[in-house]
């Protein structure tokens, strides 16, 4: 199958999430169809940890070229897995919030391996990529509102997630 290139994680952060649906995400040759996606906006996102621009040491990866991944622990014990999108410097990602074997961001990085030594890797790489598989038609694409982010003000009614009907 064919892997995506950076050009597909440069493309604007919903597009890209509408599109991972369907994808195939290999970590250390496992092997996962993704099936929900959130996307996060850093500029004009209250849901989003660079949420206006802001730069910390734990947003920071998400200030790289789109194709890499962000990753942190939530609840002091899950590992949540994100893609930056869009081009270097727009704090821009994509949560994976499930997979063919796993729902949940969690439990999709428990299923594949993920931890916080694979923040800031890159995607177009040997040990991790994404490839190519099925289209997955816009009929077939559920949309609705991101989940746990009743704090982010007018956000939490975004319809940024996505998922396989």
């Amino acid at each position: 199958m064919n892997r995506l290139d950076r050009s597909f994680y440069l493309m604007p952060t919903l597009d890209v999430a509408k599109n991972l649906l369907g994808k195939v995400i290999v970590v250390n040759g496992k092997r996962a169809v993704i099936t929900e996606t959130e996307a996060y906006i850093g500029p004009i996102d209250k849901a989003c940890h660079a949420y206006g621009y802001k730069r910390t040491k734990r947003t920071d990866t998400m200030f790289m070229s789109g194709g890499h991944l962000y990753i942190y622990m939530i609840y002091g014990m899950h590992y949540c897995m994100n893609i930056v999108t869009e081009k270097e410097g727009e704090p821009c990602a994509v949560l994976i919030r499930g997979i063919e074997e796993a729902s949940g961001p969690g439990r999709v990085c428990k299923a594949l391996g993920i931890t916080k030594e694979h923040d800031r890797a890159d995607l177009i790489s040997e040990n991790i990529f994404i490839e190519e598989s099925i289209d997955v038609k816009e009929e077939n694409i559920s949309i609705g509102k991101r989940v746990n982010i009743d704090y982010a003000e007018e956000a939490k009614d975004f319809l940024w997630r996505f998922s396989i009907k």
